[in-house]
């Protein structure tokens, strides 16, 4: 049965875990109880009672002091609460990640210049990966926890709170601990993950652990106890040169400039991204800059050099790729079928931002789905809705009256040149009379061809009518030459004796259509024939198979003439790499003025395609010569003088002679399949993720909201989707209320993405300032203190669908950088954005009215030691699993998993039993 599947390893970890906070919880609970030693602790805080306070939006639960079974019952209430707010968070989080997307997908064309001249014309990313993922997608996983801090300072008049920055820290343990521990050892048994931007990486850990060290500076050396304006506005203004020394370091600036990498580009888009090289032995990036060398720094920080060469095509080529492989393992495949194969394909496997990781996580949890396959099989649908509409030719009630064809070709001793002038359209049981007439082009009436003139009669019934005009024969050579023959004033007979014109009717019943002109060429016989190309190049697409060419007779077709053809390489490549080598004979016949010369060309699928090689034509020879005159026209004859007849005859020969023509020689230019090219084109503009997770109206949010889609995202990648599971309806009724009433929040398309933005923060604002009461209620309730309950309750329901996102992100990326890259940026971005927009506000505020803003460092200060020194550990941790025996920091072989997995989750637990125990002054903190 589908409802009694097992649990998947992540949401397993993630009970346990919980598991654990609320046995952590009951433990501090008794810690409470337990007699304190007689020491005098630093900690300020110890001392005070648990008694509730009045909340910023929830007020106080009277009577005050209930019964034991009271406090049960009120401490459920509370708790039940808090998960069903964190749940509305998560899912209000994840519209505004969406939103993230979309701004961040932006994008913009740019035109390269090739090293050889050519220009092509590319897209771009507008946001730069790091800045995005420092900006916007790292506040948009941390808005919770930074919007509980403001809102703690600004809604209880300006004092310091507890709740708001243990939250941070809190939060920041549990993703340095926990969520790469549990990433640790969810990648596949034999496979490794590695961190590929090492640089960023150093930057953000390296600012994710100065963050809070320069917390703790704040709170007990330079001020202890008190926040000063500067101090404040400094933690804030650390947040934008975070981002910059990231950025530098992604651009490879300054100092940077110096360190061992290569470039390359990105396969999302032509997105430029740098590499770290790779090491055999030893630590990644070490300091020690072993085989490092100096690049130009012009070069380096020049965007056309960097994208010139192969490497710019990487995402196209990949798409080829995948095509080519479907269709070897699917031939029975339809053209369209491939295509969303290899959409959902793409999207599966390509780079994703931390924003697309959160969004599924959410989803899949609360029974919305996986987004990926629902995507794939709405565009499926729209295809095949699209394909079914059959779209009917409108009745045409006009007659039109036209040459065809419109080019005619005769010998001159064909005696009469037909013509064809066809009614189309209109009611066919109308007679219409349409009159024609010859004139003069190079060919002239009475000499080369018969005038002819008179009317045209379509009596009812008849679609269409000939024309034969008389063509004159002659002895003389002479080019080849054209006339025309038009048709004009069209009338329709109403009446059995009215004939009008279509101008004199309520509505036209008959017209003219195109063309109204045609071209006959009259080919001269007296001539052995000039034989050429149609013209000295054409342009053909891979994809054509066999390509036919025609070869020409012009100017005669007397007696049957033999030509010689081949083919020769340019660019392109013969004996089946590019083209077949094809070579032979034509053979004209008497009066035959076409031949076809058929060449394979192979189709080997490439975007870009601008190869060339010719075909050849080599002297025409007659075949019905007679001795006589082939003795005269041959080369090798000995030197003896000629009769007069004989010259005669010898230049009559010569004249009649066929010869190669002005495009004997012709380029044929192989180029890429403009249907296969439009394909990859239509399938990268499929890939951007912003397509997947935006949304373009309210109906489809709204319909979107009621909807249970199954959400295990461990099926086989075929895009198909399957029923839900009993867990996906239960978390989908859970939810139906959040969806439903966040489904109002302005769609994703509106403003780029900035209007739901905005709207999204606002909600997740108020949501937050809810939880921080629910949280200091229920802590009051049970006993625990607001450190102890942000600690331990708080951040681990913010970061639960961190948790989620890390893990599929770990599983499904290549490297390591969106799961760990996830907790080191916002890490940073809690305490420079949540602190410091916090403690800026209330130290100004305190400061125009001549006090101090005061913060007791507490439990605060030692919280933050004790995550500091631990974290220093775990970075340390990860650096050495970048050694050849393990092979990088996710994954490897199974001890090594499992140890360092155990480690993470030690120094968690640890840092929630040592925090705890401070906080009650069972140990001294400062």
């Amino acid at each position: 049965m589908e409802g009694s599947r097992p649990v998947k390893p992540g949401s397993s970890a993630c009970l346990w875990l919980g598991l654990v906070s609320v046995a952590v919880a009951f433990l501090c609970t008794e810690a409470r109880t337990t007699p304190i030693p007689p020491i005098s602790p630093s900690n300020g805080t110890c001392t005070g009672n648990s008694k509730c306070h009045e909340g910023i939006i929830l007020p106080i639960w009277y009577p005050e002091d209930p019964s034991m079974g009271d406090k049960i019952a009120r401490v459920i209430v509370y708790f039940v609460a808090m998960i069903y707010m964190f749940l509305g968070v998560s899912i209000i989080a994840d519209r505004f990640m969406a939103a993230i997307e979309v701004i961040t997908s932006q994008e913009r064309e740019v035109v390269i210049k090739r090293p050889n001249g050519e220009t092509t014309t590319t897209t771009i990313r507008v946001w730069n990966e790091t800045v995005s993922n420092l900006t916007l997608m790292a506040l948009g996983s941390s808005t919770p926890e930074i919007m509980l801090s403001v809102i703690e300072v600004c809604g209880h008049n300006f004092q310091s709170g507890e709740l708001g920055p243990a939250t941070i820290v809190g939060s920041a343990a549990f993703n340095m601990f926990v969520i790469i521990g549990l990433c640790v050892s969810v990648i596949p048994q034999g496979e490794v993950r590695k961190i590929k931007h090492l640089r960023v990486f150093f930057v953000t850990a390296g600012w994710s652990i100065f963050a809070y060290i320069w917390l703790y500076m704040i709170l007990a050396v330079f001020s202890p106890n008190v926040v000063q304006v500067w101090e404040g506005l400094l933690t804030l203004a650390f947040f934008p040169i975070c981002v910059l020394l990231a950025w530098v370091a992604d651009r490879r600036l300054l100092f940077f400039r110096f360190m061992h990498k290569k470039y390359r580009t990105d396969k999302h888009r032509a997105v430029i991204i740098e590499t770290e090289a790779e090491r055999s032995k030893g630590i990644e990036m070490d300091g020690k800059l072993v085989n490092s060398h100096f690049m130009d720094g012009g070069a380096a920080s020049n965007l056309i050099g960097l994208i010139e060469g192969k490497e710019v095509d990487e995402s196209r080529r990949d798409m080829i790729r995948i095509l080519k492989d479907l269709k070897q393992k699917h031939p029975e495949k339809e053209m369209d079928q491939l295509v969303e194969m290899a959409n959902y394909y793409a999207l599966s496997h390509q780079q994703k931002s931390r924003a697309f990781y959160r969004i599924q996580a959410t989803r899949m949890m609360t029974g919305a789905g996986n987004i990926l396959k629902k995507h794939v099989a709405e565009q499926t649908k729209k295809c095949t809705s699209v394909q079914e509409v059959h779209v009917e030719e409108p009745e045409e009630y006009v007659s039109r009256i036209a040459f065809d064809p419109a080019v005619y070709q005769c010998l001159e001793n064909c005696g009469a040149a037909i013509l064809t002038i066809t009614r189309k359209g209109g009611d066919i049981n109308k007679t219409i009379y349409v009159d024609y007439k010859t004139e003069d082009g190079s060919a002239n009436a009475g000499a080369d061809y018969e005038f002819t003139e008179g009317t045209m009669v379509f009596k009812p019934g008849e679609m269409f009518k000939e024309i034969s005009i008389g063509i004159i024969d002659d002895d003389i050579f002479e080019e080849d030459e054209h006339f025309f023959v038009r048709i004009g004033n069209l009338r329709v007979l109403e009446t059995e004796d009215e004939l009008l014109s279509p101008n004199s009717l309520p509505y036209p019943k008959a017209m003219l259509g195109f063309p109204t002109v045609a071209t006959v060429t009259i080919l001269d016989d007296d001539h052995s024939g000039i034989f050429t190309f149609e013209s000295s190049s054409v342009h053909i697409s891979e994809s054509i198979g066999i390509m036919e060419l025609k070869v020409l007779r012009t100017s005669g077709a007397r007696g049957t003439i033999i030509v010689p053809y081949r083919t020769m390489e340019g660019l392109a490549k013969g004996g089946g790499e590019d083209f077949e080598d094809t070579y032979g004979e034509l053979e004209f016949k008497n009066d035959e003025t076409c031949k076809l010369v058929h060449v394979k060309i192979i189709d080997d699928e490439e975007y870009e395609k601008n190869k060339n090689f010719f075909l050849e034509l080599a002297e025409p020879r007659m075949v019905d010569m007679s001795l006589q005159k082939a003795r005269l026209l041959a080369d090798d004859v000995p030197d003896r003088k000629l009769t007069s007849d004989e010259e005669e005859a010898k230049r009559i020969a010569e004249m009649g002679k066929p010869v190669l023509g002005e495009h004997s020689k012709l380029e044929v230019i192989i180029e890429e399949s403009y249907e296969f090219k439009s394909t990859v084109d239509k399938l990268i503009k499929k890939t951007n993720l912003a397509l997947v997770v935006g949304t373009n109206s309210w109906r489809d949010q709204f319909m979107e909201a009621i909807t249970v889609s199954a959400g295990d995202e461990d099926e086989e990648d075929t895009g198909e989707e399957r029923l839900p599971s009993c867990f996906d309806y239960v978390m989908h009724f859970l939810t139906v209320f959040w969806k439903v009433l966040f489904a109002c929040v302005p769609p994703t398309d509106y403003m780029n993405g900035w209007a739901c933005f905005f709207v999204s923060i606002i909600i997740i604002g108020l949501l937050t300032a809810v939880i921080g009461d629910l949280a200091s209620h229920f802590g009051c309730t049970i006993g625990l203190k607001d450190s102890v309950t942000a600690v331990v309750f708080v951040a681990l329901g913010t970061s639960v669908p961190d948790t989620f996102a890390s893990k599929v992100s770990a599983v499904q990326d290549s490297y390591a950088d969106a799961a760990i890259g996830n907790v080191t940026g916002s890490n940073a971005v809690n305490v420079f954005l949540g602190i410091g927009i916090a403690w800026s506000v209330a130290a100004i505020y305190w400061h125009m009215k001549g006090k101090p803003f005061e913060v007791q460092a507490g439990s605060l200060a030692f919280s933050v030691t004790l995550f500091t020194i631990f974290a220093f550990l775990a970075i340390s941790v990860l650096l050495y699993r970048r050694r050849a025996h393990i092979g990088g920091e996710l994954g490897g072989p199974r001890g090594h998993r499992l140890a360092t997995t155990a480690f993470f989750f030690s120094l968690w637990l640890l840092y929630i039993f040592f925090s705890s125990l401070e906080a009650y002054c069972h140990i001294e903190g400062f």
